[in-house]
């Protein structure tokens, strides 16, 4: 089907199917893979027939695209939750908090981060998509911490930093588990080198 086919739903019913058409999806994609997942799965799981489908979406690439758009910031992007006011003696108990807050999620949608951390590798749009989100997150991020009063130079390649560490601590606990580390202690080291180069 062509692009100038697709169409956009005005009618409440439609826009509620086409809506739940993406969850649909984007769980079967989550859950199963990329490559597992097809259009006449999406129809079953959405309650729909595949013809409905392509009323909407040119095909599951499209229908995942839409998925991540919408779904893809409670599994990636949860450090969005921070306060936007606090002083520089709360930092370290909004860091902890921010990696558990991480780490229980990344632990949730599990296969959901693999498949979707591996389409980033081989779909430049679903690498150009994460590329945006981390560029915004650190935006919001810099601008919350210098409206509170801390150190504007280099903010953005800081906060980087920051989401990197959190990011490779979270993989450590949920998908790496070395026996031999001691997580509690990463995540005191973590959080001390975040406040030291944030204050």
């Amino acid at each position: 089907m062509s692009t100038a086919e697709i169409r956009e739903p005005i009618q409440k019913r439609s826009i509620e199917k086409k809506e739940k058409i993406i969850k649909s999806g984007f769980e079967l994609i989550c859950k199963d893979g990329y490559h597992n997942t097809d259009t006449s799965k999406i129809a079953k799981k959405a309650g729909v027939s595949t013809g409905i489908i392509y009323q909407y979406f040119k095909d599951k690439r499209d229908i995942f695209i839409s998925g991540l758009e919408r779904y893809a910031d409670s599994i990636f992007f949860p450090m969005f939750d921070l306060p936007t006011e606090f002083n520089k003696n709360e930092l370290p108990k909004i860091i902890k908090y921010a990696i558990k807050n991480n780490i229980e999620n990344h632990k949730l949608s599990q296969i959901a981060h693999e498949e979707i951390t591996a389409m980033t590798h081989s779909d430049k749009d679903v690498a150009y998509y994460f590329y945006k989100r981390e560029m915004e997150m650190t935006k919001m991020i810099a601008d919350i911490l210098t409206k509170n009063g801390f150190d504007k130079s280099n903010i953005n390649e800081k906060i980087h930093i920051v989401i990197g560490l959190i990011d490779n601590l979270c993989h450590e606990v949920v998908y790496h588990k070395h026996k031999e580390l001691n997580y509690d202690v990463m995540t005191n080291i973590v959080v001390n080198e975040i406040v030291n180069l944030l204050i």
